[in-house]
C-alpha cells in the first residue's frame, strides 16, 4: 500500500473532491466557454446579421467543444504533455457518443483518462507509442461504454424535469431560476447543465429567467463600483466574474438569487416563457444575448427537442414580448438592486464589496 500511494503521488495522482469537483470542473467550464459557448454567441451574431462567415466561424468552434473540455481537464488534472494532447480524441469521442450528457461524459471520461495516462507516462522506452495508446484506449472504450447511457440519463431527468414544471409551475420556476442562476455564477457551466439535461419548454424559461437575475442583478447593483465596463462585462460577458467577492462575503450574493427567485415563478406562471431554441441557450442569461435571442428564434422555429415534447412555432404577441423583455432585462435591474439596498442597510453588505 505504501509503495502504491508513493506512485499515486510520484505521478500527481490526487483523488480529491477539490481536484475533480472543483477543478477538473472549472476548467471544463473555460473549456466549454472557449468553444461551444463563444461559438453559439458568434453564431447567433452572424445569424442575426446575416453574416455567414461569422456563422461558420461560430459552427467550427461549436464542433470542438468535446476536445476543448477535455483538453482543459487534463490541464487542471496537471496532465503531461503527451496525455494532453490525447485527449483530444477522447473528448471528441465522450461528447459525440454521450448525446445530450456529452459535457458530462466528457467530465467522467477524461478524468479518467487522464489519471491512467499520467499513470504510465514516461514509464517506458516507447512512451511515444503508451502513454497516448493508452490514454486514447481507456477514454475512447469508456466512451463507447458508458457515454450513452449518460446520455440517456441526462436526457430523461430534463424531461422529469420539464414535466415537473408543467406540473407545478409555481414552485418549480422558483427552484429551477435559483440552481440554475447560482450554477451560471458558480464556476461550472449552467450552460452545460442545460445542454445535458436538454431543458426547454417551461424549464427553459425558467432556467433562463434564473441566469438573467444573476447577469443583469449584479451588472446593475454593482453598476457604482464597477461602471460601464462592469456593467457590460457582468451583463453580456458573465457573473462568474463575482464568484472572489461572493467567497469573501457570500452575502453580496443574496440579491441576485431573491431576483431569480421572484422571476423564475414570474416567467412560468404569469408570462408562460418558453424556451424552445436549442437547450443550451436556456443557461446563456444574457450572455452575448443568447438567452433571450434562443427564446426568440423557439417561438418561430422550436428545434427538434423541444417539438419532441409537443411545442409548436407560435408568432408572438406584445405579451410575449413585454414577458420578455420583464423577466430578462427590466426585472432583475429593478430587483437586485432594492434587495441589495436592504443587505446594505442591515450590514450584510458594504460599500467596495462588488469591486471587480
Amino acid at each position: 500500500m505504501n509503495k502504491f500511494k508513493a506512485f499515486l503521488q510520484r505521478k500527481n495522482i490526487v483523488f480529491s473532491a477539490k481536484r475533480y469537483g472543483i477543478d477538473a470542473l472549472g476548467a471544463m467550464a473555460q473549456g466549454l466557454f472557449c468553444s461551444l459557448l463563444i461559438g453559439t454567441i458568434i453564431k447567433t451574431i452572424g445569424q442575426q446579421a446575416g453574416i455567414q462567415m461569422l456563422v461558420d466561424v461560430g459552427v467550427y468552434a461549436m464542433a470542438v467543444s468535446g476536445p476543448a473540455m477535455a483538453v482543459a481537464i487534463g490541464r487542471a488534472l496537471q496532465a503531461d504533455p503527451m496525455v494532453l494532447y490525447s485527449l483530444a480524441a477522447v473528448g471528441w469521442a465522450a461528447n459525440a457518443e454521450g448525446g445530450a450528457g456529452g459535457p458530462l461524459a466528457v467530465l467522467l471520461i477524461a478524468i479518467i483518462a487522464a489519471e491512467f495516462g499520467k499513470a504510465v507516462s514516461k514509464e517506458t522506452k516507447v512512451d511515444i507509442l503508451v502513454t497516448p495508446a493508452v490514454t486514447i484506449l481507456i477514454g475512447v472504450g469508456l466512451a463507447k461504454l458508458i457515454a450513452p447511457p449518460i446520455g440517456s440519463a441526462a436526457g430523461a431527468f430534463g424531461i422529469l424535469i420539464d414535466n415537473a414544471t408543467k406540473l407545478q409551475p409555481f414552485w418549480m420556476g422558483i427552484v429551477v431560476s435559483v440552481l440554475v442562476g447560482i450554477a451560471l455564477t458558480l464556476p461550472i457551466s449552467s450552460a452545460a447543465i442545460c445542454s445535458v439535461l436538454g431543458l426547454t419548454g417551461l424549464a427553459g424559461g425558467a432556467a433562463l429567467a434564473g441566469c438573467c437575475a444573476q447577469m443583469v442583478g449584479f451588472a446593475v447593483m454593482s453598476f457604482k463600483e464597477n461602471k460601464w465596463g462592469g456593467l457590460v462585462s457582468q451583463g453580456l460577458g458573465t457573473s462568474m466574474l463575482q464568484m472572489p467577492n461572493i467567497v469573501k462575503n457570500p452575502r453580496v450574493w443574496i440579491a441576485p438569487i431573491v431576483a431569480s427567485a421572484i422571476t423564475g415563478p414570474i416567467a412560468t406562471c404569469l408570462f408562460g416563457l418558453e424556451m424552445n431554441g436549442a437547450p443550451i441557450n436556456s443557461g446563456m442569461g444574457t450572455c452575448g444575448m443568447c438567452g433571450p435571442i434562443g427564446a426568440i428564434t423557439g417561438w418561430v422555429a422550436p428545434v427538434e427537442a423541444a417539438t419532441a415534447k409537443g411545442a409548436a412555432a407560435i408568432t408572438p404577441g406584445v405579451f410575449e414580448w413585454i414577458g420578455l423583455v420583464l423577466v430578462c432585462i427590466v426585472l432583475p435591474a429593478v430587483i437586485a438592486p432594492l434587495v441589495n439596498m436592504g443587505c446594505k442597510k442591515l450590514g450584510w453588505v458594504k460599500e467596495g464589496d462588488l469591486k471587480l
